[in-house]
């Protein structure tokens, strides 16, 4: 048996003192006593499918296993449960909307990808609505637990998912086309840019850099390493702790301040 794949964790926006976080966990134990399960948050804003798939993309920080990432709008309306199979060896388990797939390129990709359809490996009769209990869970613990990836349901052409509900942010003539993914609970705004395009444009070597933020004027922000190379009170851009670019106020919230939300495009001149 592959220890490495006894590893489980769980996503969703549910919120943390829902039943149904625990029931989730109990139905993977039930099946599989030694699983490790986690729960790297339930807090994700719901409905907020841009959010949840920043969130997943952190699993690269965790070991090899069986992620779940439930955040459904619409619930079971005319789409797959999926699981893909990551170049690195992770399982993501979740509907087809677009939630799972920056994950998977933070993973080295998709391997292959397939529904989720035999009812060998869920819970039935499927609740309409809490697919979480009934589908993922079991099925993170039958895949922990050594079933074959191919048991579970049909291929499916990579190429035919839902197509990720964010890319990459793009260079076009000395502007950074840039997307809003992610707001911490201090109010710190994450954008769609990797550390490896900053490196590119070489913005370490800058002081200041001029954005233009959805519903905002121009803003010039000094360049930083931490919070605290501006006085509190001052906004700042810095590299966030998880692979991409922040823009914050130190002791403050840049997106109250400046009425910035999850999903809203920003531009930096360059």
């Amino acid at each position: 048996m592959n220890r490495k794949k006894a590893f489980v964790s769980l996503t969703s926006d549910f919120g943390a003192q829902s039943q149904g976080v625990g029931l989730m966990e109990g139905v993977i134990l039930s099946i599989y006593p030694h699983a490790h399960v986690i729960h790297l948050t339930h807090e994700l804003p719901p409905f907020n499918l841009i959010a949840a798939a920043r969130t997943l993309e952190q699993v690269s920080f965790l070991p090899v296993g069986a992620h779940v990432c439930i955040c459904d709008p619409g619930v079971w309306y005319d789409r797959n449960s999926l699981i893909l199979e990551t170049y690195r060896g992770d399982w993501l388990l979740g509907p087809d909307n677009g939630s799972l797939i920056p994950a998977a390129r933070t993973l080295g990709g998709i391997v292959k990808a397939t529904t989720i359809e035999n009812t060998a490996y869920i819970r039935t009769p499927v609740s309409h609505i809490f697919q979480g209990r009934d589908i993922y869970a079991p099925v993170a613990a039958h895949l922990s637990n050594g079933v074959s990836f191919d048991e579970f349901g049909s291929s499916l052409d990579v190429n035919n998912l839902v197509r990720s509900v964010y890319d990459e942010a793009v260079v076009i003539d000395n502007l950074v086309y840039a997307t809003v993914i992610q707001i911490s609970r201090f109010g710190s705004v994450h954008l769609n840019i990797k550390y490896e395009l900053w490196k590119e444009l070489e913005l370490d070597n800058k002081n200041m850099i001029q954005i233009t933020p959805s519903h905002t004027e121009s803003l010039c922000l000094p360049i930083g390493r931490t919070f605290s190379d501006v006085p509190e009170g001052y906004p700042l851009i810095l590299k966030d702790d998880y692979g991409r670019i922040e823009m914050a106020i130190n002791m403050g919230s840049f997106a109250e301040t400046f009425n910035v939300k999850i999903g809203y495009s920003v531009v930096l001149c360059i």
